[in-house]
């Protein structure tokens, strides 16, 4: 087979592979669920644009019969996001593949899958909790945090969400290559760490998923607080030592900040290249050339053109706030 982009596999191969390699990922993809999703058509642009349109001033003044009003012009905000290229790949020598029983590739395409993912959803993080919309447990900085989050923190947060329009999320992302979309119960949605987890089941009001009843949990749902679903993933990884004075927070030379984010929707934009996962994997197997003339050298490999980025920062609170150690 004549060497391809996906080394000695097929396109046809590598889509399933790309599948395959995924599937311990998909638990880190929670992410692109809530945002717009945007793909990029594959030799199209590197730069994606997403355009909203200001809300319009109210027309409180009544009509004058037979006097058309002064039309008004629609305002366009354009948001730009920039695809970058990301990638790894392990060495598999002949000798491994030879002798061991365990199905090699296969165990490989599968921790690459894991680490995959895991880089995608933290360069989507990244971008996600650098949000200028903020809030904090105390203080007025983050340098001064070292208390838990309460309940009055959430119901400020989306007190700042309905004070400026930001609506409720109706609908989730699919987890097909797609990207279609189906209806869920109309919430905000709450993104923490697993630290969190015990803070939030505290909350008064608390409904953890398994009482849901007919309503579906997210991938990584713990539960609900009001209107607020909590979505919970390793990624969402906090400040350390961000803090002020540890206490008896989690830190080490001061206390941790976990930054929470309070989303509602359209307020950020997940952008793949050719859709889905967006995830090229490759398999080259040992074979002779000049840089290794005995074949003793193959190997298993990923990359991804990706990027995330923020619409509308008054759509998002991030609440900082400690946890006790």
């Amino acid at each position: 087979m004549a060497n391809t982009e996906y080394g000695d596999i097929s396109p046809r191969t590598a889509a399933f592979a790309a599948k395959e390699m995924l599937k311990r990922g998909i638990p880190y993809l929670v992410l692109e669920k809530f945002g717009q999703a945007r793909p990029l058509a594959n030799k199209s642009s590197k730069v994606q644009k997403f355009r909203r349109y200001s809300s319009l001033a109210l027309a409180t003044t009544a009509l004058t019969e037979g006097v058309t009003p002064t039309a008004k012009q629609l305002a366009a905000v354009d948001v730009t996001a920039t695809l970058q290229q990301y990638g790894d790949l392990v060495t598999i020598s002949d000798v491994i593949i030879d002798t061991h029983e365990d199905p090699v590739l296969r165990e490989a395409s599968e921790v690459l899958g894991e680490q995959a993912a895991q880089t995608i959803e933290t360069i989507r993080f990244n971008v996600l909790k650098a949000g200028t919309n903020v809030q904090y447990s105390n203080g007025t900085a983050r340098n001064a945090v070292n208390t838990e989050m309460t309940l009055a923190d959430q119901r400020k947060a989306t007190r700042t969400l309905k004070r400026q329009n930001g609506r409720a999320i109706t609908s989730v992302v699919k987890s097909t290559p797609s990207y279609g979309t189906e209806a869920v119960a109309p919430s905000y949605v709450g993104l923490i760490h697993p630290d969190m987890d015990a803070i939030i089941r505290g909350f008064a009001g608390f409904v953890p998923v398994e009482k849901y009843g007919t309503m579906t949990p997210h991938e990584g749902e713990i539960g609900k607080v009001e209107d607020v679903r909590y979505v919970c993933s390793t990624i969402f990884a906090s400040f350390a030592n961000g803090g002020g004075t540890k206490g008896a927070m989690i830190g080490t030379s001061a206390a941790d900040v976990y930054p929470t984010l309070i989303v509602a929707r359209d307020a950020y934009g997940i952008v793949p290249l050719k859709g889905g996962a967006s995830l090229s994997p490759a398999v080259v197997n040992p074979k002779p050339s000049d840089s290794d003339p005995l074949a003793q050298r193959g190997h298993v490999s990923w990359k991804s053109m990706q990027t995330a980025v923020i619409l509308n920062d008054a759509f998002m609170v991030r609440i900082e706030s400690s946890v006790t150690d």
